[in-house]
């Protein structure tokens, strides 16, 4: 385990600086990498300018722009000299950014000047200052250079600053799956704590390289993808632009990453665009395939074309924020694709629970962080011995910021944390999530409906991206959007089935979607319990709309 005087992120930079100097630290992809030492002296020349320009220990300076060596840079300069970092999700509507800004009372902007042109300065009275983060340039309105500059170059020392554990490194923003932002305050022992545990479940070293595809304004991404490899030593890649397939594919052979992080989405439209269909696209493939002995075989040679396509050196591929498919995560079991699968919140830092897919119960998280705890409330429950998962641990936030009332309701005076998430621990230790207690659908006949649990059998099914259920008048439903260009494509195959099935004629994409729909209403009613069956299946024509970490936002679509 790595050694610290204090768990506070100024340790962290201190520590890198020493141990990993001419190491590779962060870098465009392509670029050549800042080493550790570059690392620490743009952080210090950067944390001049803000000293410069006023910024004291416990100011909120706000950073608002797409993960790059800058951003790290930025975020690093921030909470090594005791100010808190508010970093803003690049995907925020110009209201919720005014809104962050206003409530965290962020005197100072770091953003891209794409950002910056959203920002309307007359409805902020706080912000008095600005920086481009593309080229760390003080502005004004009207973009011009201003008076303060970056420290001189090479500077090998931080300033002076007095930075304790428990004070606040950070306020996250989360606009969420449920509309109603919050702003988490997370402590300098938060987040070197859990990134600290993190290494219990995959080490990373000076050997690793990462290539990062998530927004660092996450905690996800900002702990595990950014922290973690800080302090083991390893280089992490940023992407320049969204990662499409025409920008990630080659930046994947490029980087030859060891290791990445995801969110199941990612992965599970590899699976349901890529290698499904190849397996599906004649009859005699699709019958081979429903025998296991031969699905397993097809998964283990696509198991090996992934991994040519991710580089050939991955070792970790780690996947949270959600749920993953439980048909997607049979085939990278049978694919021996090295996955692993993490649970947690902003509110923990986030992580909780993980594990090592191959060596993890299926469809679970893997074990509790060994200096966590968690227990089960299973007054909560709604199935035998399970119940709201509540933690308690360094890695609990300190609270929600100016909000006395919503911290009291979810953090007890001794620390512990309620979830929010139900779920259980089997009896080899692995936790089990099992959906979000405020997504619980209360059915007709009082019995408790999980909606995750159905949308996983939904989505399970050939050519379904993704689905919500809903209750509508009493009435179960669920909002299916389908891979439409795949079933246009094989239109000929529906029409020839419903012909020789004896059913009604079909001629359109249209027609073999209805068809398409009432099979599924079928398929997910004979796999559910009697309460949880659908009364309806509705197409709906578009992706649902989602949360930066690819959550549909749920409350859209009650």
């Amino acid at each position: 385990m790595h050694q610290f005087n204090k768990l506070t992120i100024r340790e962290v930079v201190l520590r890198f600086n020493r141990e990993y100097s001419y190491r590779p630290a962060v870098s465009l992809t392509d670029s050549a990498p800042l080493t550790y030492q570059q690392l620490t002296s743009e952080i210090a020349r950067l944390q001049v300018l803000l000293i410069n320009m006023g910024i004291q220990k416990g100011d909120r300076v706000a950073l608002l722009g797409s993960s790059s060596p800058n951003w790290v840079i930025s975020y690093l300069a921030i909470t090594s000299m005791g100010a808190i970092a508010v970093p803003l999700m690049p995907e925020f509507t110009p209201a919720e950014i005014g809104k962050s800004l206003n409530h965290s009372e962020a005197t100072l902007l770091i953003a891209t000047e794409k950002q910056l042109v959203r920002i309307e300065a007359e409805e902020l009275p706080y912000l008095h200052h600005k920086i481009l983060l593309d080229t760390f340039t003080v502005i004004d309105d009207n973009y011009l250079l201003d008076a303060p500059v970056l420290g001189p170059e090479n500077l090998s020392v931080l300033p002076e600053a007095e930075v304790e554990e428990d004070d606040l490194a950070a306020i996250i923003y989360t606009s969420g799956t449920t509309g109603n932002p919050k702003g988490v305050m997370l402590t300098h022992k938060n987040i070197v704590f859990d990134a600290l545990q993190g290494f219990s479940v995959q080490n990373l070293n000076t050997g690793d390289v990462l290539l990062s595809i998530l927004p660092l304004a996450h905690t996800y991404e900002n702990t595990i993808g950014m922290m973690m490899p800080l302090i083991g030593g390893s280089c992490v890649y940023y992407l320049d632009k969204p990662p499409t397939a025409s920008i990630l594919l080659p930046a994947l052979a490029k980087v030859r990453p060891t290791a990445m992080l995801s969110v199941p989405l990612v992965i599970e439209k590899i699976y349901k665009n890529s290698v499904l269909p190849r397996f599906t696209k004649s009859g005699l493939l699709k019958k081979l395939y429903g025998i296991p002995v031969f699905r397993r075989l097809f998964h283990r040679i696509a198991g090996k074309k992934l991994m040519k396509t991710f580089g050939g050196r991955l070792q970790f591929f780690g996947i949270g924020g959600t749920k993953l498919d439980p048909t997607v995560e049979k085939f990278l079991r049978e694919a021996r694709f090295p996955f692993a699968i993490g649970y947690g919140l902003t509110e923990t830092s986030p992580l909780i629970a993980g594990g090592i897919g191959k060596k993890i119960a299926f469809q679970s998280t893997g074990p509790v962080l060994p200096d966590v705890k968690v227990r089960i409330d299973l007054s909560a429950g709604t199935e035998p011995g399970q119940g709201e998962i509540v933690v308690r641990g360094d890695n609990v936030m300190k609270g929600y910021y100016k909000r006395p009332d919503l911290t009291a309701e979810v953090l007890s005076p001794d620390g512990w944390f309620r979830t929010g998430d139900l779920g259980f621990i089997d009896q080899k230790g692995n936790l089990h999530i099992n959906g979000r207690i405020k997504n619980m659908i209360i059915g007709a006949n009082g019995k408790n409906i999980m909606p995750e649990e159905i949308e996983s059998v939904i989505n399970s099914y050939n050519y379904v991206v993704e689905s919500v259920v809903v209750k509508k008048k009493d009435k179960l439903i669920a909002y299916v959007y389908l891979n439409r260009d795949e079933i246009e494509a094989r239109l000929d195959e529906f029409i020839a089935n419903a012909r020789n099935s004896g059913r009604d004629a079909i001629s359109n994409a249209e027609q073999a979607i209805d068809l398409f729909l009432k099979d599924l209403q079928k398929y997910v009613n004979e796999r559910v319990n009697k309460f949880s069956q659908l009364q309806a299946v509705e197409y709906y024509p578009q992706p649902f709309e989602k949360t930066a970490t690819q959550k549909i936002k749920r409350y859209l679509y009650y």
